[in-house]
């Protein structure tokens, strides 16, 4: 997918994958390879938890009901907003997108120089500005059956839920067509994927970290 990149200048990684695919395994494995991983959901949650900079904005536009009682957004109520309506969405990512946006680009200039640096992002194909902002795309990947039964099984939500989101992301083909490496993590051992995630950490980077 990206143009071609000169040895020794490979720094810039996206990682994604749907629900329940297991990115987040895929990223604690490449931060013990030496990575530093910025993740845009944790910065997301920042932003919407109890005194977040995002949090004046949301109540503003969509009222004051999404603020729980906690002061932190309310996830579920703006997920339901979000899924009765597009256009809540857009204008929900229009808030939040330029504020992770701008948390992203101060983490990674906080890295120190040369350490590769992994963007964890859910919707990096779905997005229009994070493919330019990577050199490589890792895509995790697995089938959506899997997908359904873990993300029940973790966080107990009914199967139709987690196909509501589902739909709102891209497809697997998509997240495919769109990767310069893909790791196919269903029913596979988790030694199995750390020696996967070695692997393509060589490949790109040289010998990983040892703990």
């Amino acid at each position: 997918m990206n143009a071609a990149v000169q040895a020794g200048q490979l720094r810039r990684i996206g990682l994604t994958g749907g629900i329940g695919s297991g990115k987040s395994t895929v990223a604690a494995l490449l931060r013990d390879c030496g990575a530093a991983v910025i993740d845009s959901d944790a910065l997301a949650h920042t932003l919407t938890a109890p005194g977040g900079a995002a949090l004046p904005a949301i109540a503003a536009r969509f009222g004051s009901d999404v603020i729980g009682h906690d002061g932190a957004m309310d996830r579920a109520r703006m997920r339901e907003k979000v899924f009765a309506d597009p256009a809540t969405r857009q204008a929900l990512e229009g808030i939040l997108h330029p504020m992770i946006a701008q948390a992203t680009q101060r983490a990674a200039e906080a890295a120190p120089e040369g350490q590769p640096i992994v963007f964890d992002v859910p919707l990096l194909v779905e997005s229009r500005q994070w493919p330019g902002r990577v050199q490589r795309v890792l895509v995790v990947d697995c089938r959506e059956t899997t997908q359904i039964a873990r993300v029940m099984a973790r966080s107990g939500w009914t199967a139709e839920a987690v196909q509501r989101v589902l739909a709102q992301q891209a497809s697997r083909q998509a997240r495919r067509a769109a990767a310069d490496a893909v790791l196919f993590n269903d029913d596979l051992p988790l030694d199995e994927l750390r020696t996967q995630v070695q692997q393509l950490w060589t490949l790109w980077f040289g010998n990983p970290r040892r703990p």
